[in-house]
């Protein structure tokens, strides 16, 4: 026998104020939380749907982030344009491995891994996929906590901006990729609180024929 759940039992969680209620009481009073006065939802609306909205929106955006220069430096007359893996590779070779290695985690890895582990989750809830829930329910907790820490590409580039507009013979500009990798980074932070992890339960309880 499966196992009683909040929905099964007539109640709805409140996102904000994490209040369990009855169904029949929120209809009573309009879909609101009697507590903190939100909108409940037994599950998200449209979760699949905006999640896959976010997300193909951020892979669209993913190839300029990362193919247009993120930097624009001018020193002692000689102008160059770094890419974010141009820049790791420049901090790899003049032997800064471990400022490479943090950008090259946070702004090429922790992007793209979450585009694909999104899009897995998605098509995993899609297919009615009984495989690992608690599994990817984790997986989907990680993504979730992880994803705002790829925005330190964008801190870095502010920061050196910063830095060296205080001196007279260098000048660093943020360059065009810079707002398309931000925009990766909220997109994806979009559509993962977009996704409802309990649609991965859901489809333990009514498994594909």
């Amino acid at each position: 026998m499966a196992p009683l759940t909040a929905r099964r039992a007539g109640l709805a969680n409140c996102h904000t104020c994490s209040l369990l209620t009855p169904l029949q009481q929120l209809a009573e009073n309009h879909g609101h939380c009697p507590r903190c006065g939100s909108l409940v939802h037994s599950r998200k609306s449209n979760s699949l749907s905006r999640c896959w909205a976010f997300l193909v929106t951020a892979v669209i955006f993913y190839f300029p982030a990362n193919l247009l220069p993120m930097t624009h430096t001018a020193h002692l007359g000689k102008v160059q344009d770094d890419t974010i893996l141009s820049g790791v590779i420049y901090f790899f070779a003049t032997g800064s491995w471990p400022i490479a290695l943090v950008i090259f985690i946070a702004s090429v890895f922790v992007p793209l891994l979450k585009l694909l582990i999104l899009s897995g989750l998605l098509i995993s809830v899609q297919l009615r996929s009984t495989w690992r829930p608690a599994e990817r329910t984790r997986l989907y907790r990680i993504t979730e906590l992880i994803g705002r820490w790829s925005m330190v590409d964008i801190y870095v580039v502010t920061i050196l901006v910063a830095l060296v507009k205080l001196g007279a013979l260098a000048e660093i500009e943020a360059g065009p990729a810079a707002p398309f990798f931000a925009l990766v980074v909220v997109l994806t932070m979009f559509a993962a609180m977009a996704f409802d992890p309990r649609l991965i339960w859901d489809r333990m309880e009514t498994p594909r024929d």
